[in-house]
């Protein structure tokens, strides 16, 4: 059984992954570390996380090129390649015809229009598919060389579930687009995009867990829940931003801090029942990821004030200003894309800072789990 140090009483404790020798009295940046067989379990967990947050930003691409409904059937095996001549490709484009968004809107579109919105699809499913594949292959390979414990393994292969879970919520969203509407459903992306959020932040979070050696800081139960309270925020936030993209609400009301020449736009409840406002209503949406944006960075102000006020930013803590400049930034970066009636690019990058965020607090809440 591998065995480290307490690095408070010096006396062993049992790790079961890496083992740690250092003195009595050692500072963190003093441990020397002789064997640490979860490095490359870390590595590869950080790399999974990048791996997502690219197949993000390829999405957002995807979906703000509308090129979503190009592919009109799931092919698991076949589908990663592409057509390879003149016929396959009028084979998929005639497909692409019998759908309701191109009748009703791309009617013009031809067969070089349409290569440009399928090459968005195929890659993004043919990176969702690579992902499984960077997912499985290592994860056995570690468990025939005996580098992941049972108690590690476990949640490890429920994140592997939770990622082809994303595949099939993929196909059901693009599927809600293929006979009456002319985009996806904004249910089912805003489905889509949260189980992503998840598994980004869940791989982060795991990933943080495993560094070995302390964590400098006092932590008390207020820290922790408060900033897992920031955590469910700003979920809550990315699925109010993909309901914002599933209706295109960003494209309109496009001035700030007023909505519509008004702090309180009218219209908020025009649709009956009242609750389809918020799900359908596309000034009611808009007007919704603005208030929890506001709440959010009064929220951050709150705990830094706080935690200013209690003893400073050392140690574990340090994630909070972090976490709070990039609260700001991406304040910035979501009333520029507002003021620009949404370019790819800002737009991609509000997407992206929103996981990147997501991924700060679960590591923040690892690293405040693992103080000693």
């Amino acid at each position: 059984m591998d065995e480290s140090w307490d690095y408070h009483s010096g006396s062993p404790i049992d790790t079961g992954n890496f083992i740690v020798t250092t003195d009595q009295n050692a500072a963190p940046g003093q441990i020397s570390y002789a064997s640490d067989l979860l490095r490359p379990v870390r590595i590869w967990l950080y790399g999974l996380a990048a791996f997502v947050l690219l197949i993000v930003v390829v999405g957002g691409i995807t979906r703000l090129t509308e090129s979503g409904l190009s592919i009109t059937s799931w092919k698991p095996l076949s589908g990663t390649i592409p057509p390879l001549n003149e016929a396959e490709w009028q084979a998929e484009f005639e497909a692409y015809k019998q759908i309701p968004q191109y009748t009703v809107l791309n009617s013009w579109m031809s067969l070089d229009d349409f290569k440009y919105i399928f090459f968005w699809e195929w890659l993004h499913r043919l990176l969702a598919r690579a992902l499984g594949l960077i997912f499985i292959v290592p994860f056995v390979v570690f468990l025939v060389r005996k580098r992941l414990s049972r108690e590690l393994a476990w949640p490890l292969f429920i994140l592997f579930i939770l990622g082809g879970f994303q595949g099939f919520l993929g196909w059901w969203m693009v599927s809600s687009g293929l006979s009456e509407l002319t985009s996806v459903s904004q249910y089912r992306l805003a489905a889509h995009l949260t189980a992503a959020a998840v598994l980004f932040a869940a791989l982060v979070y795991v990933a943080r867990s495993l560094e070995p050696g302390r964590v400098l800081g006092r932590v008390t139960p207020f820290h922790l829940t408060t900033t897992i309270i920031l955590g469910l925020a700003l979920v809550l936030q990315l699925a109010a931003g993909a309901f914002v993209a599933g209706l295109d609400a960003g494209m309109g009301y496009n001035t700030w801090p007023l909505m519509d020449g008004a702090v309180i736009p009218k219209g908020l409840l025009v649709m009956e029942p009242a609750w389809r406002n918020f799900f359908e209503n596309a000034l009611t949406v808009q007007f919704i990821h603005r208030g929890i944006a506001y709440a959010i960075v009064a929220y951050c102000a709150y705990l830094i004030w706080r935690r200013a006020k209690d003893g400073g930013f050392g140690g574990v803590h340090g994630w909070l200003p972090r976490i709070g400049i990039l609260v700001l930034l991406q304040v910035v970066l979501g009333i520029t894309t507002l003021l620009m009636s949404v370019p790819i690019s800002l737009a991609v990058g509000h997407q992206s800072l929103a996981f990147m965020l997501a991924g700060a607090t679960a590591a923040y809440v690892a690293d405040m789990r693992r103080v000693r």
